[in-house]
């Protein structure tokens, strides 16, 4: 097990995947094309060593493995011989940070120990710095609330907290105040994450020791994660088990799909239907294993895509929607519909220049996390509020619920505290 690994968690954040490729359109990433006029016949991963000063030849094959490089707008392998007439794409990720800076973004903290802080993350806010967002992310935010209770001691706060100046230096991406594991990737203290667009309770260590303990019960699966999702169309019965497997899509780049081949891995979702509304669900969901963007992929896939879910199958809300549910793009069961990101940013800036908008981002909200204590061996559980817009949208369809049956077993969410 690794502790630092944020895979043992809930639904992650799409954007540090480190599997996916350099994006030509992040702040400092670099696009080098070269038109070959001669005889080269070279290996690929050869041919850029030489070009591309200043990099070994086993990141450019990692680039290449990335689909940082395309040869005449192909993906090739390393051992692509490149030959007169070729076209080589290639796109430079920005260099790595070094800091993690403090910023004074709010957060909304639950609880703060000695071991571990619990927050409940609002929306649009990444986890940990990566390479398509180097600042402006939780862990940032972390450690201003850490220099300022510092401060607050009468104890100085200086760079050394959070910079690390030589690749070797073990305090790289340290911050004080937080656990040291993962540092060296930038996530320090980080167990588990969200999705960008996801809010809720999320737990971060403060000591090494938490770290492992923690990063031990999400892996041995014993920690309790319950979201809730407002859904499009109306589930069958009061729930059921979704088990099915999870891997990337076929056809596009960014998006997971349901995978019945060597790709996927076993994903498992218990949901049980907690209210009905005219045309909409609102739904609890219980995570025995932490994909990808799980809940997501797994209520599209039946057919229940998450409202406001762009990417897969959901619709943004309006008045008009409000009051007449639309037929949403991801109904189909079985579809593993999704969006390319051109497609999506089109639907979702139509949305935002809407005057009638109400929600425009997944309507996904982690609820309820419930863990053993490292320090006192106690069980306890942190519930997290829900954030707007989602909490109005929610307040108002329960005016016009309607008759059906619920579940009532094996819940986990109390609905009145939220």
């Amino acid at each position: 097990m690794n502790p630092s690994d944020p895979g043992h968690g809930d639904e992650l954040d799409q954007e540090p995947d480190q599997t996916e490729g350099p994006d030509p359109n992040e702040e400092g990433a670099e696009r080098c094309v070269f038109h070959i006029r001669n005889h080269v016949r070279k290996r690929l991963d050869s041919y850029l060593q030489g070009r591309l000063k200043g990099i070994s030849r086993s990141r450019v094959q990692k680039l290449i493995h990335m689909g940082g490089v395309r040869v005449n707008d192909a993906a090739p392998k390393a051992s692509t011989i490149v030959r007169r007439g070729d076209r080589l794409d290639v796109i430079l990720p920005p260099p790595a940070i070094r800091t993690i800076d403090p910023e004074d973004i709010p957060i909304d903290i639950l609880h703060e120990d000695d071991d571990l802080i619990v927050i409940n993350k609002q929306a649009d806010l990444v986890v940990h710095p990566a390479r398509s967002q180097l600042r402006g992310t939780l862990v940032n935010a972390l450690a201003h609330h850490f220099k300022q209770q510092q401060e607050a001691a009468g104890k100085s706060w200086s760079d050394w907290n959070t910079r690390g100046f030589k690749p070797q230096d073990r305090k790289r991406g340290a911050v004080s105040g937080l656990s040291r594991i993962g540092a060296a990737d930038l996530r320090p203290g980080v167990i588990h994450r969200l999705d960008k667009h996801t809010t809720g309770v999320m737990v971060v260590a403060k000591n090494d020791d938490a770290h492992w303990n923690l990063a031990r019960q999400f892996e041995d699966r014993t920690v309790l994660k319950a979201y809730l999702a407002l859904v499009h169309g109306i589930p069958d019965g009061t729930g059921g088990v979704i088990d099915q497997p999870i891997g990337k899509h076929p056809t596009y780049r960014e998006p997971y799909a349901v995978r019945h081949d060597s790709t996927g891995k076993p994903s498992v979702t218990i949901y049980r239907v907690r209210r009905r509304y005219r045309g909409y669900a609102l739904v609890e969901l219980e995570l025995k294993t932490g994909r990808t963007h799980q809940i997501r992929v797994h209520l599209s896939y039946l057919g229940w895509p998450v409202v406001g879910d762009i990417w897969y199958g959901g619709e943004p809300v309006g008045e008009t929607e409000f009051a007449q549910p639309p037929l949403a793009a991801g109904a189909r069961r079985y579809l593993n519909f999704a969006r390319d990101r051109d497609e999506g940013a089109r639907v979702e800036a139509d949305a935002l220049a809407r005057p009638d908008l109400i929600l425009a981002r997944p309507a996904l909200h982690a609820a309820v996390l419930e863990l053993d204590h490292p320090s006192t061996r106690q069980r306890v559980r942190f519930t997290a509020p829900l954030h707007e817009p989602m909490r109005s949208l929610i307040e108002r369809l329960e005016a016009q619920g309607i008759e059906g049956t619920l579940a009532r077993d094996g819940t986990h969410v109390d609905l009145g505290r939220l």
